[in-house]
């Protein structure tokens, strides 16, 4: 597309290009996209020269924009810088009811460096238009482009004069543009230069061309839910410059939404009516009296827990029978087996004490000052049954002497 081309559509769209001043004003119309450009070139003739040596066109300046008296920007109106060393970009699309009302936006640079700050003001005056709103809008979605990319005046140019030659209307606007990330979208990679994406809504006065409507037809459709690519006819036109989704061209006929909500029915009964204002309480309200709520929510609880406390101490302490009326309720000849019993183990347990308790054969040493061990197997002819539970090397009957060696070096058995 040729320069000249380009500038005569720049001339046609209603897009605010304004370089920021101190105190300006600014006249973008409703429905029409508006652009405001912070450039840093300006802000940096208002911070006082750095001593230390330095580029002082270097300086990384940051942008803050809020509506005056408020913490934050317009609904409408929103900004993006990408980095410290980038100029700053207030974008946005006014609609019909901010027209007639000046909003101020205060700017304030941060120079990083100097820790300096400078604040200006915009004043923005939303002016209303014929043309407003536009019957026929089209949301393109451009997947190799940045917002602050598409924003650039020569970009959206280019873009314009291209939806120009498929669509051919008398009368085309870009109305708002929005990134992917504002509509859930998800940051890309920082590899192979992967753009975010960003959206463009445009509107003309003609109804959609064919080309356009080939995205409704059922075989672009069958291809869109298998996350194919659709086949249009004029996707050359754009792709030079422009990677455009086709799945996700939104064509959007105000004439036909606004004769279904003109046609409307009554809301049924589950509507509540319009009563009018909320109008809320006084701040002149009676103290109340909250005692009877307090004995109500605890001391009842508390009553009652009492009650059954007693009751089941009473049923738990009082209410027992006792030994002896279990004796005599229990048959003679249980008690005397029970007795017996109870004295066969005092018995027992009398005996265990006094008997005398032998060392077990681990704790003594294997081999006694004699030469003497303790055969690993008893003998046959070896009474085990009359053989104690824990014996010792005394009560060994039948031991082993192991030879010994001599000091002249001989071996007597």
């Amino acid at each position: 597309m040729d320069t000249v081309v380009v500038v005569v559509w720049l001339s046609m769209v209603v897009t605010i290009l304004s370089r920021s001043h101190a105190d300006r004003n600014v006249y973008p119309s409703a429905g029409v996209l508006f652009v405001h450009v912070l450039e840093r070139e300006h802000f940096k003739g208002e911070f006082p020269p750095y001593p230390k040596p330095g580029d002082s066109s270097n300086d990384p300046i940051t942008f803050n924009t809020n509506l005056m008296g408020y913490p934050d920007r317009p609904g409408w109106l929103r900004y993006i810088q990408r980095t410290s060393h980038s100029d700053g970009v207030l974008y946005g699309s006014p609609t019909a009811e901010h027209v007639g009302k000046a909003t101020i936006i205060e700017i304030t640079a941060y120079n990083r460096r100097t820790f300096e700050t400078a604040r200006h003001n915009l004043v923005i005056n939303i002016m209303s238009t014929e043309e407003y709103p536009l019957p026929y809008q089209a949301e393109f979605f451009i997947k190799n482009m940045n917002v602050e990319e598409m924003l650039a005046s020569e970009v959206l140019g280019d873009f314009l004069g291209a939806v120009k030659n498929v669509w051919q209307p008398e009368r085309l606007n870009a109305i708002n543009i929005t990134s992917a990330l504002d509509r859930g979208g998800r940051v890309p990679l920082p590899i192979n230069n992967l753009k975010e994406g960003v959206y463009v809504m445009v509107g003309a006065d003609v109804q959609f061309s064919s080309c356009l409507r080939e995205v409704e037809n059922p075989h672009n459709q069958l291809r869109c839910s298998q996350e194919m690519e659709p086949v249009i006819s004029c996707d050359k036109k754009f792709r030079a410059q422009f990677d455009i989704d086709w799945c996700k061209i939104n064509l959007v006929d105000i004439t036909k939404v606004v004769m279904i909500h003109s046609n409307r029915p009554d809301p049924g009964t589950g509507v509540l009516p319009d009563i009018g204002e909320y109008n809320p309480p006084s701040e002149s309200l009676k103290s109340r009296d909250f005692f009877a709520d307090f004995l109500i929510t605890l001391a009842v609880p508390s009553a009652v827990a009492m009650v059954l406390f007693t009751i089941l101490g009473y049923s738990m302490c009082c209410r027992r029978e006792g030994v002896d009326k279990r004796n005599m309720q229990t048959p003679d000849i249980q008690l005397v087996h029970h007795s017996s019993i109870q004295k066969s183990t005092k018995e027992l347990r009398s005996m265990s004490k006094n008997r005398e308790i032998s060392w077990p054969l681990s704790t003594l040493p294997v081999f006694s000052q004699s030469g003497e061990v303790v055969p690993p197997i008893h003998p046959d002819n070896y009474e085990t049954t009359s053989m104690p539970l824990m014996q010792t090397q005394i009560n060994l009957q039948n031991q082993i002497q192991i030879p010994q060696q001599q000091p002249s070096g001989k071996w007597y058995s």
